[in-house]
């Protein structure tokens, strides 16, 4: 893909973020109603607003879409390019009050997150980039972290895996982990360098990790699937049996902390 394109890919992103933002100011984090979908998902009317407003801003002829509030036609899969958003990641953080939630947008194209942009409302952060423009946060230019070692690195999880006991089995390792809401608000700290890793076994779908996935490969770092291979978004089904994801020199160390609950080396579903 041409460099042009991707800046302006990059602006489309960043106007898009930007009128989300605006929506969000018409609701109060903590003090919103939800509604519950099949599943037990919460969505809220700001998922829905952001959701009219991204596609307004973004969908253009000739580009397929997949966002986790639209229905979902297949049609993108006859397309190069697919926009996969999520408007609204991190709902029950949102409906809670607490200001870990955020806008997901990612641009893929043959099945690769090439540009991406995530903005957290509540705490007035903004993350852009592509494959070769690299990462800003709040306009600056970051990189994923050159930490080479576990000891010491900060690891992102997961609020709701942490409240139901799933990384207990991770408390001994040197390393802190700190538990987050919203994947891909996780996925924005670690490519920006402000966390060193974060990992999901549990299944996720493509809008919860395409955005970020394209900042943390931009921002130099790596993402892999729970099998040890490239991420590959807009398949026919849109969910991952779950991701990895960090800085460049730790792929190895945190395959190997994790080795034993992957799905090769695991008598149970994950």
């Amino acid at each position: 893909m041409a460099t042009h394109s991707h800046a302006e890919t990059l602006q489309r992103i960043q106007s898009a973020l930007e009128s989300a933002r605006q929506v969000f100011t018409r609701f109060t984090p903590g003090a919103i109603e939800a509604e519950y979908k099949a599943g037990h998902d919460p969505v809220t009317e700001a998922d829905k607003a952001v959701d009219a407003v991204l596609r307004q801003e973004l969908l253009r002829e000739g580009e397929g879409w997949l966002s986790e509030e639209s229905v979902d036609d297949f049609s993108r899969l006859e397309k190069k390019r697919v926009w996969i958003v999520d408007p609204l990641d991190g709902t029950r953080e949102f409906i809670a009050g607490i200001p870990e939630f955020c806008v997901s947008i990612a641009m893929v194209e043959d099945g690769i997150s090439v540009a991406g942009g995530i903005c957290n409302p509540a705490t007035n952060e903004t993350f852009l980039g592509s494959l070769d423009s690299g990462v800003t946060y709040n306009g600056k230019p970051v990189r994923a972290s050159q930490r080479t070692s576990l000891e010491g690195a900060v690891i992102l999880a997961s609020r709701s895996e942490t409240k139901r006991g799933e990384w207990k089995r991770f408390e001994k390792t040197s390393a802190k982990v700190r538990p987050m809401g919203s994947v891909a608000y996780k996925l924005a700290l670690v490519s920006a360098g402000l966390a060193d890793l974060t990992f999901t076994l549990t299944p996720k779908h493509d809008w919860d990790i395409a955005g970020g996935a394209a900042l943390v490969t931009s921002a130099g770092g790596f993402v892999s699937t729970l099998e040890n291979s490239p991420l590959r978004c807009n398949r026919k089904s849109p969910l991952l049996s779950g991701l990895l994801a960090g800085g460049p020199f730790m792929r190895d160390e945190l395959f190997a902390l994790v080795s034993d609950y992957l799905p090769a080396n695991s008598g149970r579903a994950l």
